[in-house]
């Protein structure tokens, strides 16, 4: 029995945040800014396969949210909905930025 990969939905905010990390580097280098925004997005892709793959979030953060390290300088925030198989995309920060 195959097991049904769970959906990725980028939410709005992390849309943006993604959006203002590439334009960031593309002052400075705009082919590997896409590059850059794409190998980004694409680590995300193994929540579908492994919605736990993060940890949970910093202390002071609602137990709900998780955290993956999808590059040494950043964090994607992201919530597991069981009921809908859904991973939210909520957030995309810089490592020295604070939590969402």
């Amino acid at each position: 029995m195959t097991v049904k990969p769970w959906c990725i939905e980028w939410r709005p905010l992390a849309r943006e945040d993604l959006r203002n990390i590439v334009c960031h580097i593309g002052k400075d280098n705009p082919t590997r800014a896409k590059s850059f925004g794409r190998e980004l997005r694409d680590k995300t892709k193994r929540l579908a396969q492994y919605p736990e793959l993060g940890r949970h979030g910093r202390p002071g953060l609602p137990e709900w949210l998780r955290e993956l390290i999808v590059h040494p300088n950043y964090i994607v925030f992201y919530r597991v909905l069981a009921e809908s198989r859904t991973v939210r995309i909520l957030r995309v920060k810089h490592a020295a930025q604070q939590a969402p």
